[in-house]
């Protein structure tokens, strides 16, 4: 029997032991305290906000169709040739005719290269989307030996400067 670790074990340090000083339904919430205890010039490298309650939200935008992952897989492929043609024109070898011809054929590959993708999945994911993860609660965290000293911040007005 083989022991196995896990490979992320031992990259990070520990956190060291918090105290959740406030809780919110919003990140946007407990980044304001942040930058609250910030503007009162609290040591904020003591805190961390903490997501709980995770779950994986995936929005879809819209249906994957041939033209447009042809259309995308230009753009992508133009962007990279015009980087090649670029090198290209800068150590002189061509001049703006190898720019030019670069965006061409990197546009072509690329629409290629994109269309074949898209025909491989066989209609098995025939969307776009984008996935994020969203938390119910986030609590703001500040080590034990800084959790009195920004509960402390807290309780005084913001500043204004």
């Amino acid at each position: 029997m083989t022991d196995t670790q896990n490979p992320m074990q031992g990259r990070t340090a520990p956190a060291p032991p918090s105290t959740t000083i406030a809780e919110f339904d919003t990140y946007e919430q407990a980044q304001a305290l942040v930058d609250r205890l910030s503007d009162a010039k609290f040591a904020v490298e003591h805190v961390r906000i903490v997501g709980t309650g995770l779950s994986s939200v995936e929005q879809v935008l819209g249906r994957m169709t041939y033209g447009r992952a042809a259309l995308g897989g230009a753009m992508a492929g133009a962007w990279f040739g015009l980087f090649v043609g670029l090198l290209f024109a800068l150590i002189g070898a061509g001049g703006w005719v190898w720019l030019i011809w670069a965006v061409l054929m990197g546009a072509a590959f690329g629409m290629i290269a994109a269309v074949v993708q898209h025909a491989m999945t066989g209609g098995k994911r025939d969307f776009t989307s984008i996935q994020t993860l969203k938390a119910e609660r986030y609590g703001v965290q500040v080590t034990n030996e800084h959790a009195a000293e920004a509960v402390r911040v807290m309780g005084r007005p913001a500043p204004t400067d």
